[in-house]
């Protein structure tokens, strides 16, 4: 997939433009928001699940050499092959090579970020093969050829009225007045228009959510069943997965499923947890015939031992981007790029360069909810003022914002200027916004008012409110001494 993170101003405003696309982004808190928080609320344990998930991922990174190398030795021992490649065009390549050599025609796919990552579909349909997506979200955005705009639900953007249209368009061979309302239309008709492409696949290629070194073993969870069909009836197994999905034991891979689902759908755990190791044995009655594991590092491996190795233990729930007031305001496909929300925003300059993604980290209101729901504690405000950092000493940030900060700088380095100037300020706003509490437009911040209101400042500034609560708690204490 084509970057084009460096527009993100630019797609923004015409996400907020785009009344369907707010009217579908609706879904990202009655979705995933209260049933996180009902789930949660549940599982005592929750907070102490969080610290063990985290302190499993950070002895990973610490010795994530052996731990890859011991999953290699045990993909091998139970007969599949492990290929390392560093690039995505290396990744696509071995893959390629697999279908070539199994004369593959079609190959069909579970939801994988790390395909869409390495622009698999595309490869593979410009060298003869065709990529069937089979997850719904998926299928139903490939139809309409489009990019994801959510990591766990692609297709979050799109509303049931356009699905309808997209499947009578594409279904021509169906009763073009059947229903197609509810949701169980679309999985039904979806399932019937993909059930023989399973069986007449030759390859079927997922991703992974965890690969466990003590087995050798790739582990996906899905809801709709379609990664085991994948995974089973092509005659060979590929599984594309970045290096930092590896977890030592299958008792820390359960440690973190218990914190995936709850995370991520609000559900206690997925409909499917499947786990794969290696191809089918003489006494299996189904399975494929080859198994191979393509692991990614297309720079994930510069992000270790630097302040954003903690993006690393990322597991892809996407509770960040559901409650993240930017993300549910623009959309995924804002971001530009493959991973969107507030993980998308430290992750992409990690992946690509700060040169090509400098405005992620600016999409942000440092609120700190993503770090709050974060089911492994990334401290993902913090990574994202270390990118912002990087970018104004690159000299690749605004003029504007550069002379804003310049004289922000100014003021703030001088205290009694800076009082005076704020109490001005508050004082002026105050007065502007007196008749109904806020600033409907407001000069050098058109960037926040051509959007939203601007709530007008009430009373005294910080500054003078905590001189006089200091002051008041002097007297108490000068009064008990008395």
């Amino acid at each position: 997939m084509q970057s084009t993170s460096r527009n993100f101003k630019d797609n923004a405003h015409k996400a907020l433009n785009d009344a369907t696309l707010q009217r579908a982004l609706l879904n990202v808190k009655s979705g995933f928001q209260e049933n996180r928080a009902r789930t949660v609320a549940g599982l005592p344990e929750f907070e102490r699940l969080r610290d063990a998930g985290r302190d499993i991922k950070n002895h990973v990174l610490a010795n994530l050499d052996f731990y890859l190398e011991r999953f290699e030795e045990n993909v091998t021992a139970n007969g599949g092959h492990v290929h390392w490649c560093r690039t995505p065009a290396e990744a696509r390549e071995k893959i390629l090579e697999i279908c070539k050599r199994r004369e593959a025609k079609t190959v069909t796919k579970g939801k994988s970020m790390v395909a869409e990552e390495i622009g698999l579909n595309d490869y593979l349909e410009e060298n003869g093969v065709e990529p069937i997506e089979t997850d719904l979200g998926e299928y139903i955005i490939q139809l309409r050829h489009e990019p994801p705009s959510h990591i766990i639900a692609p297709a979050i953007h799109v509303t049931r009225e356009q699905i309808a249209e997209d499947f009578r368009r594409e279904h021509k061979d169906l009763d073009p007045d059947r229903r197609l309302e509810e949701p169980r239309d679309f999985t039904d008709e979806a399932r019937a228009k993909l059930r023989d492409r399973y069986f007449a696949a030759d390859v079927g290629i997922t991703g992974a959510n965890f690969l466990i070194a003590e087995t050798g073993s790739t582990v996906i969870v899905t809801n709709e069943g379609n990664g085991d069909m994948t995974q089973l009836l092509g005659k060979a197994h590929v599984v594309i997965a970045s290096l930092e999905k590896i977890v030592p034991t299958l008792e820390d891979a359960s440690t973190i499923l218990r914190l995936l689902a709850r995370s991520a759908t609000g559900q206690e755990m997925s409909v499917y947890t499947s786990f794969s190791t290696g191809p089918k044995r003489s006494e299996d009655r189904d399975g494929p015939e080859e198994f191979h594991v393509v692991l990614l590092d297309n720079g994930r491996s510069a992000m270790l031992g630097t302040e954003f190795q903690d993006m690393l233990r990322c597991i892809r729930c996407a509770a960040c981007m559901n409650h993240c007031p930017v993300y549910a305001a623009v959309g995924g496909h804002a971001y530009g790029w493959v991973y969107p929300g507030p993980m998308g925003s430290v992750l992409t300059p990690s992946l690509i360069g700060v040169e090509e993604a400098g405005h992620l980290p600016n999409a942000s209101t440092f609120c700190g909810r993503c770090e709050s729901v974060c089911p492994m504690r990334i401290p993902l405000p913090k990574m994202m003022r270390h990118y912002r950092q990087r970018e104004f000493e690159k000299g690749l940030s605004p003029q504007k914002a550069r002379a804003g900060l310049s004289v922000w700088s100014y003021f703030a380095t001088r205290p009694k200027l800076y009082r005076l100037a704020t109490r001005l300020a508050s004082g002026v706003l105050g007065r502007l916004g007196k008749v109904n509490g806020r600033l409907t437009s407001l000069p050098l911040a058109g960037g926040w008012t051509s959007v939203r209101d601007m709530p007008a400042p009430e009373g005294k500034t910080f500054h003078d409110l905590y001189r006089e609560r200091q002051a008041a708690k002097g007297d108490r204490a000068k009064g008990d001494r008395a």
